[in-house]
């Protein structure tokens, strides 16, 4: 009988001591969760306070055309519209040549080192462009003629098809280095993308992932420019400057373009 009850008494130690640990191990997870950081929802055309923090900067606010005007102009072409938190160009069917009053657009600072973050979308079969360290002189009438351009592009678009291995496909370089992988989005649905710039290292992000990664001045950038169309644009084209400005691309098809932000690095 006492062995009996010894046994049972031990039992029961064990019982309690695993409840008071369980009890423990509960509240230590329950103050873990309330020390976590809190996540911050996205802001549409705006920033998060973590962002804020970061040192990032909107380039548009989703309700005008402040700190923006058109390439070689004082202020933006009457055809940029606002439209829904957005900045749009409708189609006008005239392909490179734009919109008969709208044309390239240009944010008015120029930027050197720094990551862009932007999402943009298209109708169907559309065509547009995203520019970076481009220059604005009077013997050049293209901001393209000038800077690097992350392709936008519609799988629907005759470019899908055409420049070499993919190279004109959405997040491409255009022209210059293909996008792999090719994960653009539906048309009509927003693209997230980003790109970095870092003392002559360029990184195209497009939907959460590297798609380009390339670096400018080296030898074999000069070498990849010379095979390709621009120096018949500019001879000059493969000396990219170091800062430059930001661009928008009217060529002809609508495009929408939001949630604009730059952090300089």
């Amino acid at each position: 009988m006492k062995i009996k009850l010894l046994v049972f008494a031990f039992v029961l130690f064990i019982f309690q001591a695993c409840g008071s640990k369980s009890g423990e191990t509960a509240e230590s997870t329950d103050e873990a969760t309330t020390e976590e950081e809190v996540v911050e929802e996205p802001v549409m055309n705006g920033l998060t306070e973590a962002e804020k923090a970061d040192g990032w900067m909107m380039l548009f606010d989703g309700e005008s055309f402040d700190g923006w005007r058109g390439y070689g102009k004082d202020s933006v072409p009457s055809d940029w519209k606002l439209d829904n938190g957005s900045i749009y160009m409708a189609a006008s069917g005239r392909g490179e040549a734009g919109s008969e009053n709208g044309g390239d657009i240009l944010y008015d600072k120029k930027f050197g080192n720094f990551h862009l973050k932007l999402e943009w979308k298209l109708s169907e079969g559309g065509n547009s462009g995203i520019f970076y360290l481009g220059q604005e002189t009077p013997e050049l009438d293209y901001i393209w003629k000038t800077a690097p351009e992350m392709q936008v592009l519609s799988p629907k678009h005759i470019d899908w098809n055409l420049g070499k291995d993919g190279n004109r496909r959405a997040g491409s370089l255009y022209d210059l280095y293909a996008a792999d992988p090719q994960n653009v989005k539906p048309d009509g649905e927003w693209n997230q993308v980003e790109i970095i710039v870092y003392n002559g290292t360029v990184v195209h992000k497009q939907n959460g992932e590297t798609v380009v990664e390339y670096h400018l001045w080296t030898p074999q950038w000069k070498e990849d420019v010379a095979a390709s169309k621009f120096p018949e644009l500019n001879p000059n084209w493969a000396d990219v400057a170091k800062e430059g400005f930001f661009g928008l691309q009217d060529h002809g098809d609508d495009v929408w373009f939001r949630n604009i932000k730059i952090k300089e690095m």
